[in-house]
């Protein structure tokens, strides 16, 4: 057997951001790493051993470059999942496995499996036409989401009356019952080869209007011991019936009646645990690797309160990158910037993040409200 931190090769399909953070760990482990991305400027083509421009999509450039590898790991989901499987057959190790990346690319199915396992989540209905979404049993207002290539709010559609049916998606999709929710909330769960599992403990997260993606997030959160047990008593019982080898970040709100159900599910590092880099004993990136490699997983306990906003390209700037006030930002203690290496920003893209660790919670909370101020990228 190849030693994970020595002669075993690990292929990444994905070379944005996340596969940046996870090869940024990977060389402290000194993993050889190659990876697969269509774009020729990904934030990955400087840090790995080998980048290769291709497409996630087509099943003979993903096949090719799984062959050249030991391993097989994802930092998105839009990939050619026929080849892995083909892969996987051959002999590849690709975490996490082909049927559940598979799974989680079908929001339908995903909904469907939370129903056989009696995982809680909304009221949905899956549909294929137009007709049957004017059909619907679900009341209004509801949310309809495409069941394929949906993500970062994309794919995401309120249908408030029978007015907004107009503009609705022709596509099959899924409708759900509009959740009153208190906060959403998510929990990452880790698990190797052997069946070892373990969480981070629960965050509570704040989402930009606009661009309805994860700008603020709190760690950990301080709602009652209670929910923190239920939310990742939830999140392990997904991860047991997935099987799962890897990571797997669990997306949920937070009823007004104090409910927790299970919104979406990313088999991958996610943007919730970007905190887990300077907040946490182990990081996301760090488990993740443990996990694929079936190694011991790392102690998941908060060091101290953390919170993590996303630095997003500001509205009406395209073009190259400017990052304003990154020097009044780096005066303050405990702040941590992280930037992509994405050389043009545009309207809401995901540029990087910072994290805010402190003692006092309310002083992160307030630090961390100058840095969303200040902090602009701009061309």
């Amino acid at each position: 057997m190849k030693a994970f931190y020595g002669d075993l090769k690990l292929g990444i399909l994905g070379g944005g951001q996340l596969g940046r953070m996870l090869i940024q760990q990977a060389i402290n482990y000194n993993v050889t790493v190659k990876v697969l991305d269509p774009d020729r400027e990904a934030p990955c083509r400087k840090l790995c051993d080998e980048f290769v421009v291709g497409s996630l999509g087509d099943y003979e450039t993903v096949y090719k470059f799984g062959k050249k590898v030991d391993m097989l790991t994802i930092e998105i989901e839009k990939v050619n999942v026929d080849a892995l499987e083909q892969l996987e057959k051959e002999g590849v190790l690709v975490y996490p496995q082909p049927r559940i990346i598979r799974l989680i690319q079908d929001k339908g199915l995903q909904k469907q499996f939370f129903k056989e396992n009696g995982i809680p989540t909304a009221e949905f209905q899956v549909i294929s036409t137009p007709e049957q979404l004017r059909s619907s049993h679900i009341p209004f207002p509801y949310i309809q989401k495409l069941r394929r290539d949906g993500y970062d709010g994309k794919g995401v559609y309120k249908v408030i009356d029978e007015s907004y049916l107009a503009n609705a998606f022709t596509e099959p999709s899924l409708i759900e019952r509009w959740i009153d929710f208190e906060k959403e909330l998510a929990v990452i769960v880790a698990r190797n080869a052997d069946g070892e599992t373990k969480t981070f403990p629960m965050v509570e997260m704040e989402f930009n209007p606009q661009a309805n993606l994860v700008e603020f997030l709190i760690s950990p959160s301080t709602f009652p011991f209670e929910i923190h047990e239920e939310a990742e008593r939830i999140a392990k019982k997904v991860a047991e019936s997935l099987n799962i080898v890897g990571l797997l970040a669990v997306e949920m709100f937070l009823d007004k009646h104090g409910r927790i159900l299970v919104n979406e599910l990313a088999p991958r590092p996610h943007n919730s645990g970007h905190q887990s880099i300077e907040g946490n004993v182990v990081s996301q990136f760090e488990q993740h690797l443990r996990a694929i490699f079936n190694q011991p997983l790392g102690d998941t306990s908060c060091l101290n309160n953390a919170i993590m906003i996303n630095v997003l390209g500001e509205a009406g700037f395209e073009g190259p990158a400017v990052y304003q006030g990154i020097e009044k930002v780096l005066e303050c203690p405990g702040v941590y910037i992280h930037l992509y290496g994405k050389a043009l920003t545009k309207p809401f893209r995901k540029m990087g993040h910072v994290t805010i660790v402190d003692a006092d919670r309310e002083k992160a909370i307030e630090k961390a409200r100058f840095v969303q101020k200040t902090l602009k990228v701009i061309s």
